[in-house]
């Protein structure tokens, strides 16, 4: 579902590099630190992380090989280094890392208990761990309406909505934290604007078939995609009444973070 960077920056990059300063903020990423970022994607978060803190140390670390291609190629060239790798089973040593962060990945991976087991091993006692993940019951609203008309298009596709996926609602993340004995806990909203410049700004990138919704689109026969981009277009232009001109949504994701507990 994520493996073409091409396809994934206009579909989703764009929106992360808009979040990325936030949870930089959130997750309180100091000049110096030794930074670990998991699913990092083509490097939204690592480049927020030295743009605002020129003297951090960056390892990100993405499972698709395309992926870090495209990070190496778009991110500034100090501070971060970007290696092919599984969140599951971190090539790193104990208390590696100051800081552990990831940005709108942990809910991909297989086993999220595992990934944050591994984030808080390679952390050093004390260090902190955060996460964001998009709201995708009701937060993200360009998902949101794309399930919506998906489902009312074609009811067979109710359990492709991401709307079940885990950890992407209010207090998932931080029972999860807690879960794995991490200390202090906080979990809150992070919100950003997505402008359109238009429909077809808002409908061409699904076609790219990245995401649970790529996937879904590029499944559908042409005549059922043509339904489903009709619904999408009667219902965005009835809220926003632009008539196929700009229209901007929100985006909310649930940021959490916590401190990792001393080794027995």
């Amino acid at each position: 579902m994520f493996a073409q960077s091409h396809a994934y920056e206009p579909f989703m990059g764009r929106w992360s590099r808009r979040l990325a300063p936030l949870f930089v903020d959130f997750a309180g990423v100091q000049d110096g630190e030794s930074v670990l970022d998991i699913g990092s994607g083509t490097g939204a978060l690592a480049s927020a992380i030295v743009e605002a803190r020129p003297k951090a140390h960056v390892t990100a670390v993405d499972p698709a090989q395309d992926y870090v291609s495209a990070a190496r190629q778009r991110a500034p060239r100090r501070g971060i280094r970007f290696v092919v790798g599984d969140a599951q089973a971190l090539d790193f040593s104990d208390g590696t890392f100051d800081r552990a962060v990831s940005l709108l990945a942990l809910n991909f991976v297989p086993d999220p208990a595992q990934a944050l087991a591994e984030q808080i091993r390679v952390t050093r006692p004390g260090g902190l761990v955060a996460a964001a993940v998009w709201d995708y019951g009701d937060g993200m609203q360009m998902l949101r309406a794309f399930w919506d008309e998906a489902v009312a298009a074609d009811p067979a596709a109710e359990p492709r909505d991401e709307r079940h996926l885990p950890l992407c609602r209010h207090s998932q993340l931080s029972a999860l934290w807690l879960s794995q004995g991490m200390l202090a806990v906080g979990e809150r909203p992070l919100t950003i604007e997505t402008p359109f410049a238009s429909f077809e700004d808002y409908w061409s990138p699904f076609l790219g078939g990245q995401g649970p919704a790529g996937a879904y689109v590029t499944s559908l026969s042409p005549a059922a995609r043509t339904l489903l981009s009709d619904r999408l277009r009667r219902r965005l232009a009835g809220e926003h009444g632009n008539g196929g001109g700009p229209f901007v949504m929100t985006a909310r994701a649930w940021a959490v973070k916590g401190y990792s507990p001393a080794r027995p």
